[in-house]
């Protein structure tokens, strides 16, 4: 029997089954058809002896949806890229825009953000700039906000996602009330919260609560994204608070990227008088991103008036690690790239798990490290989709959307002045069957990357 690609003499690593053995897999039609320690034979061969055969990286928080983008994260290991916290007004042309045109598989869910905008003829493009990040919604704009996410849903959307910080004049009934829509479809609730660190009022302590209860009275599954950044050095203390929250029955769970600094745009609400005092950092803080220069007063005023993209320097070292490590995060980038520029997490994010976590510092074990980047944002997301049951695992019938590394070698090589980087020891990444990525380079002219929808 011939299959249609044979990927021979790997070390195979399931972190569903716990398998960890050296393999023979044979893929047919996309999907896994049998792991073997006899010879088998395919149309096409991947020699993957001395390398690791993993499920493919699964990214929750990408905002990169695009081809420069999506190069750039299959050359990390990414073979599904999710849109989920700002998501998307118009579910079906978001789709529409990327059918037969993507390098990996895509999704995103209805976004609290873009709907909000719409509703109330906001002039932000990606982010709200006026009305819909700071006025409460009148009776009829929430209504009409309402209506916007239960279409969403309807149309296939894999979540619902919410950017509070960004929206600082929503009201916590109007958040009770989107949640409740999500509620009655079982989508999960991807969540930006409103505030951040320790000092109060609204650090994240207060804003994670928020969220949490919301769930609790909706009955919303909720999905905390970046949990270090929004926690900074109350990261520990957010975490325990979802612990409890799963310890006492909700359906609870968190991601985070393994970087001290973010990036987020520089006109956004998130710099409204008082950041300094709030987040507890300066100007100098800021690097812009188009140029890597540090932000004075001056050049602060200057891009916040014209827009744009700024990387902040925040979360301490150790607030990073409590959340990498901890069982409760799965991995995301919160990454994308535009002309080059931008945060090195959409380049490195895996990779430098990989390389530093795993093989460096011992803080991970590597079966531990893929079941984060893979497994877990599977399960995150199969109950309302249940095409991710075939994803995140190797296994006969699931899909054959493979990373193949060598984890002697793998590190990332983006850094916040070259972010487009990409990594060492990524060798062969396959999408549905096919390989996107061999030898490290990206293979041209082909786009098996398929939408992922809620049934």
């Amino acid at each position: 029997m011939t299959y249609d690609l044979a990927v021979i003499g790997g070390r195979v690593i399931d972190p569903e089954s716990g398998l960890d053995a050296i393999r023979n897999v044979g893929v047919r039609n996309g999907q896994i058809e049998t792991l073997t320690d006899a010879h088998i034979e395919g149309n096409a061969v991947i020699d993957a002896v001395g390398l690791v055969v993993a499920p493919g990286f699964i990214d929750l928080h990408s905002h990169g949806q695009d081809a420069e983008n999506y190069e750039v994260q299959a050359r990390d290991g990414v073979t599904t890229a999710l849109e989920l916290e700002v998501g998307a007004g118009d579910i079906d042309s978001w789709y529409e825009r990327r059918a037969g045109n993507a390098l990996v598989n895509f999704g995103a869910s209805v976004g609290h953000i873009p709907v909000r905008i719409e509703v109330m003829d906001d002039p932000g493009d990606f982010l709200p700039v006026a009305d819909a990040a700071y006025r409460e919604a009148t009776s009829e704009e929430l209504g009409r906000i309402k209506e916007g996410i239960e279409l969403g849903l309807r149309r296939g959307a894999l979540a619902v996602g919410f950017g509070l910080d960004y929206t600082r004049g929503c009201s916590r009934w109007e958040v009770i009330e989107v949640f409740r829509i999500a509620a009655k479809y079982g989508a999960p609730c991807h969540v930006h919260i409103r505030g951040k660190g320790h000092k109060e009022p609204m650090s994240g302590i207060e804003a994670a609560g928020e969220v949490i209860a919301a769930s609790a009275v909706t009955g919303a599954p909720l999905h905390i994204v970046h949990i270090q950044s929004t926690g900074m050095h109350a990261t520990g203390n957010t975490l325990a608070m979802i612990r409890g929250a799963r310890e006492r029955g909700l359906d609870v769970t968190t991601e985070c990227y393994p970087y001290s600094a973010g990036m987020t745009a520089i006109d956004s609400a998130l710099f409204s008088e008082g950041w300094q005092q709030k987040y507890g950092i300066s100007y100098d803080s800021l690097q812009w991103a188009d140029t890597g220069e540090r932000l004075t007063s001056s050049t602060f005023a200057e891009y916040r008036e014209t827009g744009g993209m700024v990387i902040v320097h925040s979360t301490p070292q150790d607030a990073v690690d409590t959340a990498v490590t901890s069982p409760l995060c799965a991995i995301a980038t919160d990454g994308f790239l535009r002309g080059g520029k931008g945060h090195p997490r959409t380049a490195g994010t895996y990779s430098l798990i990989l390389g530093s976590y795993v093989r460096e510092r011992r803080l991970l074990s590597l079966s531990d490290a893929l079941a984060k980047c893979s497994l877990m944002p599977a399960q995150r997301l199969q109950d309302r989709t249940p095409a991710f049951a075939r994803k995140g695992r190797i296994g006969t019938g699931m899909d054959a959307d493979l990373v193949i590394f060598n984890p002697d070698t793998v590190v990332d090589n983006s850094t916040y002045e070259e972010p487009s980087l990409s990594p060492t020891g990524i060798e062969y990444v396959v999408v549905g069957g096919t390989s996107v990525v061999e030898r490290g380079e990206v293979v041209e002219g082909i786009a098996p990357g398929m939408g992922v929808r809620a049934s």
